[in-house]
C-alpha cells in the first residue's frame, strides 16, 4: 500500500508516539507500507519539523529523514490544475495522484473529496483496524 504524508501527520507521528500518525510511521519503519514523497514534500518537512515550538527533537528528526531517504521513493510529480483551498497543499495532492498513493491528512477540509484522501484513523480503519 502507497501512503504520501502531509506534513501534520508527520509532526503529530513524532510528537505523539502513541497515536494514529505514529502507527502509520510504524508501519512504514517496518515495511508493511511504501512511503512516496517529492523534493518539495521534503523540503516543507525540513522547514516545519525543526520549528522549536514543536519540540520534536533533533535525534527524532535525523531518525525520520534516516528512514524516509532509506526506505521511501522520491517521485516528481506533474503539477495538477485541481482547485485546492489552500496552494502550498497541493505538492501533496499531486504526489499521491501521481503514485497512486493515499494522502494521509489531518486536514481533509483542504483537500477535494477524493477516495484516495484520509485521516489517520480513517487510513488505519482501512487497513485492519488501529494497531
Amino acid at each position: 500500500m502507497n501512503v504520501v504524508l502531509d506534513t501534520n501527520v508527520v509532526v503529530s507521528a513524532l510528537m505523539s508516539p502513541l497515536g494514529n500518525p505514529a502507527k502509520i510511521l510504524t508501519l512504514f519503519s517496518d515495511g508493511e507500507i511504501q512511503f512516496y514523497y517529492s523534493s518539495d514534500i521534503m523540503a516543507e518537512y525540513k522547514d516545519v519539523l525543526p520549528r522549536p515550538e514543536l519540540k520534536i527533537t533533533p535525534e527524532k528528526i535525523k531518525r525520520f529523514f534516516e528512514l524516509l531517504q532509506q526506505a521511501g521513493i522520491l517521485i516528481v510529480p506533474s503539477v495538477s490544475t485541481m482547485t485546492l483551498p489552500d496552494e502550498s497543499d497541493r505538492v501533496f495532492y499531486d504526489t499521491a495522484k501521481e503514485s497512486g498513493a493515499t494522502l494521509i491528512t489531518g486536514n481533509t477540509k483542504h483537500y477535494p473529496e477524493e477516495n484516495f484522501i484520509m485521516t489517520p484513523s480513517q487510513f488505519l480503519e482501512g487497513y485492519g483496524g488501529v494497531l
